[in-house]
């Protein structure tokens, strides 16, 4: 039996008897495509595409900015609510207390 629990507050959730929502998120490098600068015409881009593969065989790793990452959260009814109200979770930003030392 596949066990389930919302990744946010934790409750169990059985198939069949409780909905659940699936969230999936993707972070990238943003690129402007529409961007060509003369740097880009005078550039070898099958010797740079060349160094790029033999810098990750080396490494093992490609370099942060070209990375893909992807996220799936599963929630409760009740999460995915508050999620989709407030996905960057602002919210909580706005209510921070300090104390007065």
């Amino acid at each position: 039996m596949l066990h389930v629990t919302c990744d946010l507050c934790g409750k169990d959730l059985r198939p069949g008897d409780d909905r659940r929502y699936v969230v999936r998120i993707e972070v990238f490098a943003a690129q402007d495509e529409n961007a060509l600068v003369e740097d880009d015409l005078d550039e070898d881009h099958v010797e740079a595409l060349h160094d790029l593969l033999l810098d990750e065989e080396c490494s093992g790793e490609v370099a942060d900015d070209a990375a893909r990452k992807q996220f799936r959260f599963d929630m409760c009814p009740n999460c995915c609510k508050k999620f989709k109200k407030d996905p960057l979770n602002r919210e909580a930003m706005l209510h921070f207390n300090f104390s007065a030392n």
